[in-house]
């Protein structure tokens, strides 16, 4: 028996919206995944449709013809008390290099005077926790990472920036993420990623996936450089390990 109530609503003609309990919370992400991973490897095999988790949603959409959403929502309730104990696809840990220099990272002093920290107390803090990945989006690639200490918690800026830099790490409320392309934004940018996230010519063009867990590393500016120079010549290898289900 699943442990959520889950509601399920149209979502324009070819999707479909399912809803789990509006909270932030790993179990949650836990189902919906399972759930997910039950929809794809039993229910929904046929090409056309596509799969979005996130937080607490799945949407599901259907490229190729519109949906019957009273027959089909039946069905989803029905699968998802069908579901039981499916396991999740294998998730990874992955450590990515931030490069923290005042160059980059153009609010960190800011951040520092409104948090009342020292800038290595922030780069100590940020580096320190795993994060976990609860959604990709805004911009292809964009993780939104849940798991930010409270003490590094910081409200977006009054006023977004037109242009932040591809690669650049940041902090809005209780998240933190990184920026995989040149975009506006209105994050708190305090450092840099030197590994490229998202590249739309690589089969999965993401490195990460919803579900995995996501740990910085300081690095120095020339390290940055070096970093730079090898993900250019296709010889960088991002650090990641397998995470038990």
């Amino acid at each position: 028996m699943s442990p959520y109530e889950i509601s399920i609503r149209p979502f324009g003609i070819h999707a479909v919206l399912i809803e789990w309990p509006n909270a932030v919370e790993e179990a949650i992400l836990e189902d919906i995944l399972r759930f997910y991973q039950y929809l794809k490897n039993n229910c929904l095999k046929e090409s056309g449709w596509e799969m979005i988790p996130a937080y607490n949603s799945l949407t599901l959409v259907q490229n190729d013809k519109s949906v019957d959403f009273q027959d089909f929502s039946k069905k989803l309730y029905t699968w998802y008390g069908e579901k039981g104990e499916v396991k999740p696809r294998q998730r990874f840990l992955w450590r990515l290099p931030v490069c923290y220099d005042l160059n980059f990272g153009i609010d960190l002093e800011e951040v520092a005077d409104k948090l009342d920290m020292e800038i290595d107390e922030i780069i100590e803090q940020h580096t320190a926790s795993i994060y976990t990945v609860y959604g990709i989006g805004f911009l292809p690639g964009f993780m939104y990472l849940g798991g930010l200490p409270e003490s590094l918690e910081i409200p977006r800026k009054d006023t977004p920036r037109l242009k932040v830099e591809k690669g650049a790490v940041g902090l809005a409320g209780k998240q933190t993420g990184i920026y995989p392309q040149e975009s506006p934004g209105g994050w708190n940018i305090i450092g840099n990623c030197s590994v490229p996230i998202f590249d739309a010519e690589r089969k999965e063009p993401c490195l990460v996936s919803v579900g995995d867990k996501i740990q910085f590393y300081s690095i120095s500016r020339a390290e940055y450089d070096l970093h730079k120079i090898e993900s250019e010549v296709g010889i960088y290898k991002v650090e990641k390990t397998k995470i038990d289900a």
